[in-house]
């Protein structure tokens, strides 16, 4: 298989301007100083996902990342997923999963190059901007960049799909919850019923994700949260009973609604790669119940 051509940083933009500093950020992630890296996590941070916001260079940065974590020897991995994850989604909450990328970037379908070039020469290169010149294109551009990042990530997800028996269980945990926004890639769902039953965080991010998945389960996914109902991990039985009141509402098991029902209102903490603590989506599984 060809390599892709590397990407000409001098040309690209991110948050700040020209992105030539972004392959010295990214060769000091797998460097030895561990100030170094999270300076580099900090910069890409604010650079290429500004507050969500994606650019031109963000679709760049997914191959180089996605390379560090494939590569075992890369200091803190799973910072670097949630970096990825940073970039190939910005900032969205799971409450607009299961995620819909054709409705959700369908604005980036009216730009082309001239509207791109037009957005950043008010944004970089005119001395006296006038941002009203493009502001019927810029928001549309903006979606743009957000499609070419996700759709980056997309090409990248039998790497995601590995991840989920990696080694390190924050690793596989954040590649389950990342997974979860790529809810067509080919027997994902068999991918997630897979992961172990006794691996704790990394079961209970895959039950998550399988909470989130559009279609019905199928039989080995119900097998996979039925049997994570009899775990001994709480995490593992509530974020199963999430999923089971989630995808089959109308059909819970009476175990399921036993777990949810009596999910200790203190429990605490989130599952790696989710925002929301768990006990919110006990909360959202228990609404959709009705109770």
């Amino acid at each position: 298989m060809s390599s892709s051509p590397r990407p000409d940083w001098a040309v690209l933009h991110h948050a700040y301007g020209r992105a030539e500093d972004v392959p010295g950020r990214l060769a000091a992630l797998s460097g030895a100083d561990p100030v170094a890296r999270g300076a580099a996590v900090s910069a890409l941070s604010s650079s290429v996902c500004h507050q969500g916001t994606r650019w031109p260079a963000s679709a760049h940065v997914v191959t180089p990342l996605v390379a560090l974590v494939d590569t075992p020897a890369t200091p803190d991995r799973p910072t670097v997923v949630h970096l990825l994850h940073a970039v190939a989604l910005g900032e969205p909450s799971d409450d607009v999963l299961p995620f819909e990328p054709g409705h959700v970037f369908a604005a980036a379908e009216r730009v082309g190059p001239s509207d791109e070039a037009a957005v950043l020469r008010v944004l970089f290169e005119n001395d006296d901007p006038d941002p009203d010149t493009v502001a019927d294109v810029a928001d549309a551009v903006a979606v743009r960049w957000a499609a070419d990042a996700y759709h980056a990530a997309e090409r990248h997800t039998p790497s995601f799909t590995t991840w989920l028996q990696d080694p390190e269980p924050a690793v596989a945990a954040r590649a389950a919850a990342l997974l979860a926004w790529f809810p067509r890639v080919p027997a994902l769902a068999t991918a997630l019923a897979g992961v172990g039953i006794d691996t704790g965080t990394v079961r209970a991010s895959a039950n998550l994700a399988l909470a989130f998945l559009p279609d019905p389960p199928g039989s080995g996914e119900l097998a996979a949260l039925t049997a994570s109902l009899a775990s001994t991990d709480e995490t593992v039985r509530v974020s199963a009973a999430v999923a089971l009141a989630r995808r089959r509402p109308t059909a819970l098991p009476d175990e399921a609604l036993t777990v949810l029902i009596g999910a200790d209102d203190e429990i605490t903490g989130v599952v790696p790669g989710w925002d929301r603590p768990l006990r919110g989506h006990v909360a959202l599984a228990l609404q959709r119940l009705g109770l």
